[in-house]
């Protein structure tokens, strides 16, 4: 097949890159990359992968599978265009908005297959495959791969825990503005050192002045590298707020703290007063129904950790095009087209 990996923001990198690793173990498969360096300036794979800027080149490229964990992709591409999803962040409204660009939707686990079932009843136009999410395979693979580093760490500050910090970008739904001080108390009274992992869409002040806290607390620590999957391998414990990474740590089987989070189904331990974290950094380390509900997430967010996620992506692609060919683009109505073409421009035929 020829493959498609569309990644327009920073974090679609770590998403799309195990089907990468999948799809090269077979000749008959072409890769590749659409990488779009407005929001991606410095590629981390440029060297090792066949990858574009250009649109135009994606269409010349004819793929026949394009795999997105974002919202959109121009609709005038040919190819069966895939929604992977960018997380399991289930709360937030635009992860259930259908904007009619994918032909199936991959998703993690029963809860979310379940809700995109419905919405396909109703919208009649893509299909549902469960297949598990990416980052899982990458996951199984890498499970201990970063036991030194994580020794070292806490050698060289002379603690026992890792904390990390990874709040979402949101300026309705971040926990940036309050929990500065809150961590600094922290981080003083308990014996752990705090890593900082900040979403890449992240306003420039609020990295500017985390930054400069990195700098001033002994054990507070600045983190740059986009893999956020790394540090969750790494960490013990992570404080967080509405953010899909909260669901990784927990998939994990590892406890979370959130500061007002807007999840109406809360399976972690959450504050809403920055003075309570201390206590909830303990509590949610021993608590037994915290335990259970972690376990909850693992049956019904994502249960495939057996590695073959993206072998079953491939696979369900591939079906999709023996089934119905490879679509020569998406129909779409004016708005979603003219929606399309302003995001990504015009291509020639």
């Amino acid at each position: 097949m020829r493959i498609v990996l569309f990644c327009e923001n920073k974090y679609a990198i770590d998403i799309v890159y195990p089907i990468h690793q999948e799809a090269s173990h077979s000749q008959e498969n072409n890769l590749l990359w659409y990488v779009d360096n407005r929001k991606i300036p410095n590629f981390p794979f440029s060297e090792s992968v066949k990858y574009t800027n250009s649109i135009q080149d994606i269409f010349d490229f004819s793929p026949e599978v394009i795999f997105v964990p974002g919202n959109i992709v121009p609709y005038y591409l040919p190819g069966v265009k895939v929604q992977i999803f960018h997380g399991y962040a289930a709360e937030k409204k635009d992860h259930w908005i259908i904007r009619r660009y994918f032909d199936t939707y991959f998703t993690q686990g029963p809860f979310f297959t379940k809700g995109f079932s419905a919405l396909a009843k109703k919208y009649k136009d893509f299909e549902v495959v469960e297949t598990g999410w990416t980052k899982q395979d990458w996951i199984k693979e890498h499970l201990h791969a970063f036991d030194e580093e994580r020794e070292l760490i806490l050698s060289q500050h002379q603690r026992k825990q890792i904390v990390l910090y990874a709040p979402t970008f949101s300026p309705s739904l971040t926990s940036l503005p309050h929990m500065k001080e809150a961590l600094i108390r922290l981080v003083r009274e308990k014996d752990i050192v705090v890593l900082l992992k900040f979403h890449p869409l992240t306003k420039q002040e609020w990295v500017e002045e985390y930054k400069l806290l990195a700098e001033q607390e002994e054990h507070i620590v600045w983190i740059d590298d986009f893999n956020v999957t790394k540090y969750q391998l790494i960490s013990d414990v992570m404080i967080s707020d509405t953010s899909s990474t909260v669901y990784e740590f927990l998939l994990l089987n590892k406890p979370v703290v959130t500061f007002r989070t807007i999840s109406k189904d809360i399976y972690w331990t959450n504050i809403v007063e920055v003075d309570q974290l201390s206590d909830a950094f303990e509590n949610v380390q021993h608590d037994k129904d915290a335990i259970k509900k972690r376990q909850w997430i693992v049956e019904n967010y994502d249960p495939y950790l057996d590695g073959k996620v993206c072998k079953r992506m491939l696979e369900a692609a591939a079906d999709y095009i023996h089934r119905h060919g490879v679509p020569k683009e998406r129909k779409l109505n004016l708005w979603r087209k003219y929606t399309s073409i302003k995001k990504f421009g015009r291509i020639k035929r």
